[in-house]
């Protein structure tokens, strides 16, 4: 115990020295700390940045006369930062003053008229204010410029008129610059990524304000050529070379309109940033270093060797700044400049989050179908409640007021429920109870038997008709339930994809590349985001696809490397001439599916109540199905093509075939009222292993031809829309390269009348096929059932014949040399 207060006491001193007070060290660092908050507080508050932006503007001039930034400041004060709008006016207004009289006069004057039409404009239209901003900048400088002259020269000439006039213009197109630059000033930017267009007007409104450092010179430092070569570098460093003589230019050519005799610097700058930004993978070293190329060799055109020096230690000031800045700045500036890594990373980080609060919402929806799933299956019923409710329904009807009741229910409770329960289940279906012993045991147990055997009777014909709307409702639910299960599954699976990161293929990508520029394709950057077998995603992006070289020289050597068939799954070619195209790279399907339909409509007919359907589904199965509808004629082939279009809408949204069978089933037994049916042939067949799928419903069997051997696949399913609740019988079948897979409607199975068994006639009619043409053998199958039936067609037909065969590329593998165990060693 004394060792833990001892401890503690040591502990206590020790933060707080020997008297219970805070210590030296840690009063002095909170102090610092509250003067850096107060500090960044205050000049938060007061708006700092727009202080000294607007004290600067206000100073900026140009061809020695034309000042054609401050107002077009204080209109995007008036219009941006209404709260501080005086305070940040009068700091413009003060920078005015430090030029001159007539300066702070002519800004003086300016917001002035400014403020006077601004408010006659708002009174007389309330539409958006930016819309008239630069027309209303337009006037008020023209008008204020040509009162400024007349007020001091008291004698107007036109050249008056034309300056006041360009000054005007000016005015307006800095107006129109300032509206994109302006509210960058703030320290919180909505938006992380900018356009081209916006960032080189923000570089314009950087010099408009190093303008406003015109004259300030420290030790013989020119402060505006210290931070404007600062800009310069910052920019190059986290731009690259085109950002930064971009840079260079424009703020050269300001200064030099400042400043006519140093219109060089522009020169200067722009070759400072060109230098930089090849250096840039030097680090700072780098870019500094171009800054003092570019001064020695420009330096000397300007002043010649005595403004050397000078020139000199203007950069190595700039330097020094640029030394000093923290990393986070330069890379969040980088981040604002299309094409640098950080930009990159800024839009991926962007993605990123949309995808991952899509994938959230997409999870959160998938979580309420399943819970909405969950709530809807029917709750197990007790048996024995059930009975007991029958019983009591009866016991009410015939044995409330009977003398016996205390000696039947309370007594002889067992023996009476096992009486009333035979006599109920000797009733079912609407039957009489006629078994004499039966009988005779509640005659004499019950005193009015034949009463209490009509009321069971009675109420047996309600339990039944009951338990039928309870089970219609219980099955009703348990189809939705499992509706809400299935798309609950969809959107797990959906979130589960976009959840897919691109992995990390670093040396898989590299090896690519170096084989496909040893082929002589020049491509500029591969992208892997799978190899997985079966599921490849390769990404290539070339200056050019001459020749079709993605199909014929790129596919076939990612088929080499990877041991498996590749194909080009999507191109894209760019939208100027010359510019790179992109092509998407996918594991091609093992197999593929040639099909042949031949139909005939009733009587030789244009309308046909079968329809047929030949589709791929996303998960990489191809799909044939049949429908026939109830009859024929123009309603049986409504019904039919619903039938396949349901069927198709369902598949693709990845809902399990099964489900979607039944759904389908649910939506055609409530549609209509009417007798009218569809049946269904469906063959699913899985492009990447030929696994089969069969399900049919009140159709036909079909037939596999394997070499000399036909196989005959066939269910009894009942047709879709006929019964509300039923169980899909699927069969499953394992197709090999070279099968062909015979599907036909009842039109062509039952047309032969005369053949007793015709499963033995279409196998041997299919065996004795010549050819392995689908389309052939459907014609085939066709002509030979109308030639059977003396040519005449009594009911709707349809065949669909299809070959199984392996999938061969279009071009030829170009061996790589590659192992793909080396190339899959990563994985």
């Amino acid at each position: 115990m004394a060792q833990r207060i001892g401890s503690s006491a040591a502990g206590t001193i020790g933060a707080y020295g020997r008297e219970g007070r805070p210590s030296r060290r840690q009063k002095g660092g909170g102090v610092i700390k509250a003067v850096r908050a107060f500090i960044v507080k205050a000049l938060s508050r007061i708006d700092f940045v727009y202080l000294v932006t607007g004290f600067l503007l206000g100073r900026a001039v140009i061809l020695s006369s034309l000042t054609p930034f401050v107002l077009p400041f204080f209109a995007m004060v008036f219009w941006l930062k209404r709260e501080k709008r005086w305070l940040v006016s009068f700091a413009a207004l003060a920078g005015s003053l430090t030029v001159s009289v007539g300066q702070a006069f002519y800004a003086l004057m300016a917001l002035l008229v400014f403020l006077g039409l601004r408010r006659m404009i708002l009174s007389l239209s309330r539409k958006a204010e930016e819309k008239w901003l630069p027309v209303l900048v337009l006037t008020s400088g023209f008008s204020v410029r040509l009162i400024c002259k007349a007020a001091f020269s008291l004698n107007l000439v036109w050249t008056d008129v034309m300056t006041a006039a360009a000054e005007a213009f000016l005015a307006f197109l800095v107006t129109l610059i300032f509206m994109q630059s302006v509210p960058f000033l703030s320290t919180k930017i909505n938006r992380k990524l900018l356009k081209n267009e916006e960032i080189i007007c923000f570089v314009i409104l950087l010099s408009s304000i190093l303008s406003g450092m015109i004259g300030w010179t420290v030790m013989g430092i020119s402060v505006n050529y210290v931070f404007a070569r600062y800009a310069v570098l910052l920019f190059s460093y986290a731009g690259g070379a085109a950002i930064g003589s971009t840079v260079g230019v424009v703020i050269g050519l300001i200064l030099g309109m400042g400043n006519v005799s140093s219109l060089y610097q522009m020169s200067l700058l722009a070759f400072s940033g060109v230098l930089g930004g090849l250096l840039k993978e030097a680090g700072r070293a780098g870019v500094s270093a171009g800054l003092l190329i570019a001064t020695l060799l420009i330096g000397l055109y300007g002043d010649g060797y005595a403004g050397l020096s000078g020139a000199v230690l203007d950069s190595l000031a700039a330097i020094a700044l640029f030394f000093l800045t923290p990393g986070f700045v330069t890379e969040r500036l980088a981040s604002f400049i299309p094409g640098t890594r950080e930009y990159q990373k800024e839009q991926q980080q962007y993605i990123r989050k949309l995808r991952d609060a899509t994938v959230s919402r997409v999870e959160q929806f998938s979580s309420l179908f399943q819970t909405l799933a969950r709530s809807f299956y029917p709750p197990a019923e007790q048996e024995s409640r059930e009975e007991d409710l029958f019983l009591s329904k009866v016991a009410a009807r015939t044995c409330q007021n009977c003398f016996k009741k205390e000696h039947c229910w309370v007594k002889n409770y067992d023996e009476t429920r096992r009486l009333m329960l035979q006599f109920r289940e000797a009733s079912r279906g609407g039957r009489k109870p006629n078994n004499p012993k039966l009988r005779r045991a509640w005659r004499e147990h019950c005193v009015k038997s034949e009463k209490t055997i009509e009321a069971i009777s009675i109420e047996q014909i309600f339990a039944e008709e009951q338990a039928r709307m309870k089970r219609t409702v219980k099955e009703s639910r348990r189809l939705v339930a499992d509706q809400l299960s299935g798309v609950s599954q969809v959107m797990g699976d959906f979130a589960i994809e976009m959840k897919r990161e691109r992995g990390l293929h670093e040396w898989q990508e590299e090896m690519i590349l170096m084989n496909l520029n040893g082929a002589g394709i020049h491509v500029e950057s591969v992208e892997i985001y799978s190899l997985e077998a079966g599921a490849v995603d390769i990404e290539v992006i070339l200056p050019s696809d001459h020749y079709e070289a993605c199909e014929k020289v790129i596919a076939p050597l990612l088929s080499d490397i990877l041991r498996e068939n590749i194909c080009v799954e999507k191109k894209q070619t760019a939208d100027l001439p010359g510019g790179p195209s992109r092509a998407v790279f996918a594991s091609a399907r093992a197999y593929e599916i040639e099909a042949g339909v031949a139909t005939a409509a009733r009587g030789g007919g244009f309308v046909s109540g079968d329809n047929y359907s030949l589709f791929e589904i996303a998960s990489g199965k191809y799909a044939l199905a049949i429908s026939d509808g109830m009859g024929n004629g123009e309603r049986a082939g409504m019904e039919s093509r619903d039938t396949l279009q349901l069927l198709t809408k369902v598949l693709n949204s990845g809902i399990h075939e099964k489900l979607a069978i039944k759904s389908i089933n649910s939506i055609l037994s409530l549609r209509s009222t009417e007798e009218i049916f569809a049946t269904l042939d469906l063959a699913l067949i899985d492009l990447q292993d030929a696994k089969s799928t069969f399900l049919k419903i009140g159709s036909n069997p079909s037939f596999i031809k394997r070499g000399n051997g036909v196989i005959m696949l066939d269910a009894a399913n009942l047709p879709m829309g006929m019964i509300e609740n039923f169980e899909v019988e699927v069969k499953t079948e394992q197709l090999k390269s070279g099968d062909l897979l015979i599907m036909m409607s009842d039109g062509i199975f039952d047309a032969p009348r005369q053949i007793e068994n015709k499963e033995a006639w279409v196998r041997r009619k299919i065996r004795e096929m010549q050819t392995d043409d689908p389309q052939a053998i459907a014609d085939l199958i066709l002509e030979e059932v109308i030639r059977m039936g003396d040519g005449r067609i009594e009911d709707d037909m349809t065949v669909i014949a299809a070959r199984i065969q392996h999938h061969m590329p279009k071009w030829s593998s170009i061996s790589a040399g590659i192992k793909e165990k080396e190339l899959r060693r990563a994985e």
